[in-house]
């Protein structure tokens, strides 16, 4: 899975990762545990290039050894070697789904107020910015591009299960009504 910050990654990787019955898989989360710390802070203490170059190697790791659903940190498809390794996976039959989301919605999820070392100044401007950089590079790569839009992430998971026709194990995960139930749940929350 590829997209911008707030795009819903990491909620849809998990809701189709359970669906599907494989495990999930998430570079950032790669990268804080061999670095001991926090993505901003590696941004902060050692400058982005070296950030991207852990990037870069942790999503080369991760194509190779898992066979699960995989999340992508959102800058990660700018590595030229991140680009030809998700092309030599599509080749090979993979499915890289491109989360793509109106900035409304994703202000909204990332709250466009935590510590995001990219998104600093002035976070709507910066995440227009990025996307218009980034976005050809998505669509390019992307064997399915997805509007995450404001639904729910498990009818966001069952609308990449149709499209590419996967077989759902833990079918109850894509159930509208429990996805109507979760939200309900986070706004009261």
């Amino acid at each position: 899975m590829i997209g911008p910050p707030g795009s819903g990654k990491s909620k849809v990787g998990r809701t189709l990762a359970a669906g599907l019955g494989v495990t999930i898989r998430d570079t950032d989360a790669d990268i804080e545990e061999s670095a001991g710390k926090p993505v901003s802070e590696i941004f902060v203490d050692d400058g982005e290039p070296h950030f991207r170059e852990l990037e870069s190697a942790a999503v080369l790791a991760a194509l190779a050894e898992h066979d699960g659903v995989l999340s992508l940190g959102g800058g990660a498809v700018m590595s030229l070697a991140t680009q030809a390794a998700l092309t030599r996976y599509a080749a090979d039959g993979g499915h890289v789904v491109f989360l793509d989301v109106p900035l409304a919605i994703a202000a909204q999820r990332v709250g466009m107020n935590q510590a995001r070392p990219l998104l600093l100044g002035n976070p709507r401007a910066q995440w227009q910015k990025l996307m218009t950089e980034r976005r050809p590079t998505y669509e390019r790569l992307a064997t399915l591009t997805i509007v995450s839009s404001d639904r729910p992430g498990e009818q966001v998971a069952a609308e990449i299960v149709e499209a590419l026709g996967l077989e759902l194990r833990v079918p109850e995960l894509m159930d509208p009504k429990r996805a109507e139930e979760n939200k309900s749940e986070e706004n009261v929350t």
